[in-house]
């Protein structure tokens, strides 16, 4: 499988400042991965990304993305790329479709019509489609200017995916949408995945988004802090543990010593790390005799390890 991001060595330092934005950083990303890339404010993943996308030049180092350097083919590299941009940029004196329809044109895929009856009716199947889909059926007429700013959030995303992008950069794509549109979106772009083998290139804050991901790098102050799969990155840093709240504490403390449980107090309850949280709980549970209240089993989620790698990193 080839990739379709290649980037070596990326360093970027902005004029006056005293240190890298990006501190030469190197990865990969194959063909139809799904690829979430993390990091804090500031920690340099804008300035990654915008380098990525062609909208701000390198300092050092060599970026290809899907096939084409970012320098020198720029213009190659953006007609193989769809942006959903964190921030929107649309013409707000157009309607919706006509935003849409330029974009399309703009990226060849059409000649120029000026009304969107005239154009052809893959076009207008497509529209329809991906407009009924993330809900904007009925405003597909209006001027943006009358759109809130979930409904632009929409109207970005289906400007983004009218050309059917090989590699789909998704910067905090879902910001401003409503749970259900969420869901929708997400159901919609893992199917173009699917049928199409496009790359999905994410970055959220939503970090429930990225737990389906392929692979997950973390970048914090410039440079690559972590790079797996959400499964190593939460088995790596954030162990998972069992609470157990017992009818008398002391018993429970006890009979743990006396069977060289090691344990954790916490208040009134005794915190246990484990290894499984299915069969190393049955295990446990089975073994202790002293009558128990409640049990908590924490299972670590992507959040979780990420808030810890940014927290030691940031303490280091």
């Amino acid at each position: 499988m080839s990739n379709a991001i290649e980037v070596s060595h990326l360093t970027k330092k902005y004029a006056k400042s005293t240190v890298n934005a990006v501190d030469n950083i190197s990865f990969s990303v194959k063909e139809g991965e799904f690829f979430a890339f993390l990091g804090p404010n500031g920690a340099g993943k804008t300035t990654a990304i915008s380098v990525l996308t062609t909208t701000l030049s390198k300092s050092s180092g060599d970026v290809r993305v899907a096939g084409f350097d970012v320098s020198k083919e720029a213009s190659r590299v953006r007609q193989n790329i769809g942006i959903i941009f964190q921030n929107p940029s649309l013409d707000q004196n157009l309607t919706a479709e006509e935003n849409i329809r330029f974009h399309a044109v703009l990226y060849g895929l059409y000649p120029f019509r000026p009304f969107f009856s005239w154009m052809p009716e893959d076009y207008k199947s497509k529209v329809r489609e991906l407009t009924e889909l993330i809900g904007l059926g009925d405003s597909l007429k209006k001027p943006v200017k009358t759109f809130s700013g979930g409904m632009k959030r929409k109207l970005e995303i289906i400007r983004s995916l009218i050309h059917n992008p090989r590699v789909l950069f998704l910067d905090e794509p879902t910001t401003g949408l409503d749970p259900a549109s969420r869901k929708s979106l997400w159901q919609y772009i893992l199917q173009v995945r699917k049928n199409e083998g496009t790359t999905i290139f994410l970055t959220t804050h939503y970090l429930e988004e990225a737990e389906d991901a392929d692979r997950v790098i973390v970048i914090n102050k410039g440079k690559i802090s972590a790079d797996g799969t959400p499964k190593e990155l939460k088995q790596d840093l954030i162990k998972n543990y069992v609470r157990l709240t017992p009818k008398t504490l002391s018993t429970l403390v006890k009979e743990l010593d006396s069977k060289k449980i090691k344990y954790l107090v916490e208040g009134i309850r005794v915190k246990i790390q484990i290894s499984d949280p299915g069969a190393d709980v049955q295990r446990l549970i089975k073994s202790i005799d002293s009558p128990l209240v409640d049990i908590d089993i924490h299972s670590p989620t992507l959040n979780d390890a990420y808030l810890q790698l940014i927290t030691d990193k940031n303490e280091s």
